[in-house]
């Protein structure tokens, strides 16, 4: 049976203690470089960093609900050919389950990647962190870890949680090597550290760290949370489904889109060395917008924009993890994510597949299945 472990938490705080174990980490041979969120020098963002020296551990804040991108590009970047050394990279769940879509992809490699899962604390939308937070960041994300754990209300001014993080039904990693649990626990006095594999166990037994049990608390904590996210799912999979339902009505929904790829570029598991949609294919010739402009009496400038998402929608639909960078990185707020997430949950259903739920299972249409859809292809 695996041994848990626990970081006890002292009167210097949750923040403290994580670091603490970071920088234990970070000391272990085989470990050359750690990946993690990190406050930047002014306090007012959390970016993926590169850490090798130890004193720039405290700059660590898992906290922070702050999610500028998904770290997933970086892990995948970091380990699609050999770095020279094993490096350790603390994400959020719908990072991993995104990096593990990226693996079967041959876009990334978990041989000298230790992959870290943290129970996530949800995030607001990049303007709305800064406003929230100011220039008082680690304080900030003292504070808000200690609402959300306490199931207070989160955020203020009407400062919400992002819609991606309230649907999102995969708070805990289950696909990490290491995850560091906070849900259900004392964590005035002490956080959870599981080893989900060998190569886990591997790591944490290096460190000396007390062993401890799983408090029941944890689980009832667990399903409470996720079934509220997915009561909050599931309603946005029927307003969104009623949005959408046929092309007027689809046209709306992405009206004030400018084709400005955005959503594109922040999407983690969207992977093309080069988009069609910034190939000649779609460089018309002005004749070209004329003629259209003649067929209809008018046409809407930007061309383009809805096959430009319907098409990402086939390609993505199957990898989509819900993480929700897309609505955060688009500057006319379309809620992006919610039309993804309300595709890719029937899709993925349709294929018994869920993107990023383990590294065995292949991609939907990467292999053939005999038995696949036999009500489609006519076989009785």
């Amino acid at each position: 049976m695996t041994k848990t472990f626990k970081i006890e938490v002292s009167e210097k705080g949750l923040l403290k203690a994580l670091r603490g174990f970071f920088n234990a980490l970070l000391e272990q041979e085989d470990i050359h470089a750690l990946l993690a969120p990190c406050q930047l020098p002014s306090q007012t963002m959390v970016m993926p960093t590169l850490i090798t020296a130890g004193e720039r551990v405290n700059q660590i804040d898992p906290l922070a609900p702050a999610f500028p991108m998904n770290s997933a590009k970086i892990a995948s970047r970091l380990t699609r050919k050999s770095s020279g050394g094993k490096i350790a990279a603390l994400m959020r769940p719908c990072e991993i389950r995104a990096f593990i879509e990226l693996v079967k992809l041959k876009q990334g490699n978990t041989e000298d990647l230790l992959l870290i899962g943290i129970d996530c604390l949800g995030a607001f939308g990049n303007r709305d962190y800064q406003l929230w937070a100011g220039d008082n960041g680690d304080d900030a994300s003292r504070q808000y870890a200690q609402e959300v754990l306490s199931g207070k209300k989160t955020g203020r001014d009407n400062t919400k949680l992002t819609q991606a993080c309230q649907a999102c039904e995969f708070p805990v990693s289950e696909t990490a090597d290491i995850n560091i649990g906070l849900f259900g626990m004392d964590t005035d006095r002490e956080i959870l550290i599981q080893p989900l594999n060998d190569k886990g166990a591997h790591h944490l037994n290096a460190i000396d760290l007390p062993a401890t049990e799983i408090p029941a608390t944890r689980a009832k904590d667990i399903e409470r949370r996720i079934s509220e996210k997915i009561s909050f799912r599931d309603q946005m999979f029927a307003q969104v489904g009623e949005q959408i339902n046929s092309q007027k009505k689809l046209g709306a929904f992405l009206s004030s889109c400018v084709n400005c790829y955005n959503c594109r570029v922040a999407c983690p598991v969207c992977y093309c060395r080069e988009c069609v949609f910034v190939t000649d294919v779609f460089d018309h010739d002005p004749s070209q917008y004329l003629s259209w402009a003649q067929r209809g009496g008018a046409v809407k400038m930007p061309t383009d924009t809805m096959l430009y998402h319907i098409t990402r929608l086939a390609h993505m639909s199957t990898a989509c993890v819900g993480c929700g960078q897309c609505t955060n990185a688009c500057p006319n707020d379309i809620p992006v994510m919610a039309l993804f997430r309300t595709v890719a949950q029937r899709t993925q259903a349709a294929f018994d597949y869920q993107a990023g739920r383990n590294l065995t299972e292949n991609p939907p249409l990467s292999e053939f299945k005999e038995e696949e859809f036999e009500e489609v292809v006519g076989i009785n």
